[in-house]
């Protein structure tokens, strides 16, 4: 049997996503459910809420839709066109279908495709309620052991590494990027898939959300230091490099007071490693030099070309940097690679 993942795969894009967006036309009371599935992605970042959760939440919208079998039929009436033509020219009767989207999404697509094997989310179509986990990474291979002890994949197909479990347990597997197949150990990402994966990622985010804070306490610490700094105190040079290495005073000793605090968050929060060490925390505070250089020099700019206050120069240049300082942080402090 030859096993595939659905969106992105057999399906030219994420069918969730375009089915909620189709509802959303049609049904514009799901606005309401948006805030709250919000919150949910937001705990879920913060790892509150498991991918689970997020979704159910997520799936609330679907108490909005009146007629749900018209309207899922409506809707592939109108994406069907999207199946890429590889699947239509290579499917087989003993194909298995297994993605994270929703079973009563997927049946009818499935069923006009001529797809009798389908493992999907069990997504209450009514009310967005799950029965059990979602059927992503791991959680697919064991859906499929219990639908198929015994079975045997000759080939498996998806469009993301996170199906690396299930890739393993074919004698071959391949990558699709639009109607493109590569063999799974061929395929080099590109540069944009890289980005993507790197900084639309849930780690991002959290380490933005940490960044926010951080660049508020290391502005507040560099203007408490400030405060101890008399505008004259450096009275044999000129006014304005004097407001600049007065700035620059204040602002390192801050800077370096909320890395301590940024290491323990993000210790915990975003890379979720609790063994902490004074070895880390040096590598961490390294990996936070190339972004130290950049404020550095950008206060030297707001400060002495611009001169702007102090708090908005502070502000300013905690802002510039941070994609930089998450690369080396991940790869240099935690040795995140993959």
């Amino acid at each position: 049997m030859n096993i595939y993942d659905f969106d992105g795969t057999i399906y030219d894009g994420d069918s969730t996503a375009d089915f909620y967006f189709y509802c959303l036309r049609k049904y514009p009371s799901i606005l309401k459910t948006v805030i709250p599935m919000l919150w949910a992605f937001f705990l879920f970042i913060l790892g509150v809420k498991t991918k689970t959760q997020f979704k159910e939440k997520m799936y609330r919208f679907l108490t909005c839709v009146k007629d749900i079998d018209g309207t899922i039929n409506s809707f592939w009436d109108a994406h069907e066109q999207n199946i890429m033509p590889y699947y239509k020219a290579n499917h087989k009767d003993e194909d298995i279908v297994i993605s994270a989207s929703p079973e009563f999404l997927l049946k009818p697509i499935c069923s006009r495709l001529g797809i009798k094997a389908l493992i999907a989310s069990r997504v209450d179509k009514h009310t967005g309620k799950y029965d059990g986990e979602n059927c992503h990474g791991e959680e697919k291979v064991k859906r499929l052991n219990e639908a198929v002890p015994d079975a045997v994949c000759n080939e498996f197909y998806s469009d993301s590494f996170s199906d690396a479990p299930l890739a393993k347990l074919a004698k071959k597997a391949f990558i699709v990027r639009k109607n493109t197949l590569t063999p799974w150990d061929e395929y080099v990402p590109t540069f944009a898939e890289k980005f993507k994966k790197t900084f639309l990622s849930a780690e991002f985010l959290m380490f933005l959300i940490i960044g926010v804070i951080n660049t508020f306490a290391g502005s507040l610490f560099a203007i408490l230091y400030r405060s101890f700094i008399p505008d004259n105190a450096i009275t044999f040079l000129p006014d304005s490099i004097s407001r600049i290495l007065n700035d620059l005073i204040a602002f390192v000793p801050g800077y370096i007071t909320a890395n301590v605090l940024s290491y323990f968050l993000n210790s915990i929060c975003t890379f979720h490693d609790y063994k902490f060490g004074v070895v880390k925390y040096l590598k961490f505070l390294l990996s936070s030099l190339p972004n130290l250089i950049i404020q550095t020099v950008m206060v030297a700019i707001f400060s002495g070309i611009f001169r702007l206050p102090s708090i908005i120069v502070y502000l300013m240049a905690a802002i510039i940097g941070v994609p930089i300082t998450f690369v080396c942080v991940k790869l240099f402090a935690f040795g995140k690679k993959k």
